[in-house]
């Protein structure tokens, strides 16, 4: 009976302006929601690059370490310790630093991320990085992430037409033969990666028996949680033995439960569903008492407080799906507008569609659940 006259949408589109600020305010409400989402999930996308690209099983790090921004460095010696134990196939170091960049073209720097490797070890699975690093062995000579921000200067079109970019960092000059890839972070808006003697050339105050990462690679069949829990056990407490998962973990957690960031993106994406509820919310309620002489007479005609509640969470349900379509698109496009500006994994997806989709119904039901109150509201008695 409900669904015979489709008195909500009648109700709805005889006030146009009324019902186009209400699908206005809904799609603010989806955009802001939708934003908050992205950036806190890029802000942990992002985070994890680096530890998603090292080619390892087990990572040692320094117990004093919070996050790759502020990584501390332990003795190589511990690395060459966990090299020896039963089931490792191979162990290399890397340094981590912050270096000054200057941008070929407008000579302007920028802090960017150095990492050191072994160029004989296969440290890194990241594109690009396994087929140049034999070139990383010359003196001075570098990979540059070419997923950084653009700020950095063209550096991937200037390797295209010249095969190289000469450029400095940190005043001394070098070399950049290629690029990998691996993107901007929260910490980092830019990359490069280098030999370890380039490192230290890089940075002539770092000594070489101090690394920021120890990568371990184990022999196929070997029980890495196992091996992990060993060298817990037998290796001194001055390094942090981790899984490759462990440490992608540690990161997440840092940028989750150790800075405001993630609080304050969930508390921005909260903001939307409230400021979407209380749009909704006055919409409903405005409509309802504009009508109330007519639901009066339904009552009167026999119609329960059932079908009206009907009717109400149906402009409900109508106005998620009106407010959630236009919102849906903008952040779509803002999401490609800040990916361009900043390089930043901010894209949509599913999950997070579905996820703001049922949010967005949610948010409505809520209001209507609160406007069905004034239904209540219709008595006969005051229109006969």
């Amino acid at each position: 009976m409900i669904l015979a006259i489709p008195l909500a949408w009648l109700q709805l589109q005889r006030e146009r302006i009324r019902l186009l600020v209400a699908v206005a305010g809904i799609a603010f409400a989806v955009v802001l929601m939708m934003m908050q989402f992205g950036f806190r999930d890029a802000l942990f996308k992002a985070a994890v690059r680096f530890h998603d690209g090292i080619n390892a099983d087990i990572v040692l790090i320094s117990p004093q370490s919070t996050a790759l921004i502020a990584m501390k460095t332990f003795t190589r010696r511990r690395l060459y310790q966990a090299g020896g134990f039963a089931g490792v196939e191979s162990v290399s170091p890397l340094y981590l630093g912050f270096g000054l960049w200057r941008n070929p073209v407008d000579k302007t720097t920028r802090q960017l991320l150095v990492i050191g490797v072994d160029p004989t070890a296969d440290s890194f699975i990241l594109p690009g990085v396994r087929e140049n690093r034999e070139k990383i062995k010359l003196a001075d000579h570098a990979l540059f992430d070419v997923d950084s921000r653009a700020q950095f200067g063209p550096v991937n079109q200037l390797l295209q037409d010249n095969g190289r970019v000469i450029t400095e960092v940190s005043g001394r000059q070098i070399t950049v033969d290629a690029a990998f890839h691996m993107g901007a972070n929260f910490g980092a808006d830019g990359n490069l990666l280098t030999s370890d003697l380039n490192f230290l050339r890089l940075f002539p105050r770092r000594l070489v028996g101090l690394i920021d990462v120890g990568l371990i690679k184990v022999k196929p069949g070997t029980n890495v949680e196992a091996l992990v829990a060993q060298m817990r056990a037998e290796l001194p407490n001055d390094v942090l033995v981790l899984t490759h998962q462990g440490f992608v973990d540690f990161e997440r957690t840092y940028w989750e439960k150790s800075t405001s960031i993630g609080f304050i993106f969930s508390l921005g994406a909260l903001m939307g569903f409230i400021v979407g509820t209380v749009i909704v919310y006055q919409v409903l309620y405005t409509d309802v008492s504009d009508h109330l002489p007519e639901y009066a007479t339904l009552k009167a005609m026999g119609y329960r407080n059932l079908y009206f509640y009907g009717v109400v969470m149906q402009e409900s349900l109508i106005l998620s799906v009106l407010g959630y379509i236009p919102g849906f698109a903008v952040a779509f496009l803002l999401y490609n507008l800040i990916y361009r500006a900043t390089a930043l994994p901010v894209g949509m997806t599913v999950e997070r569609a579905l996820m703001v989709f049922v949010l967005t119904v949610m948010m409505c039901t809520v209001s209507g659940g609160i406007a069905m109150r004034r239904v209540q509201a219709a008595d006969p008695a005051d229109i006969f």
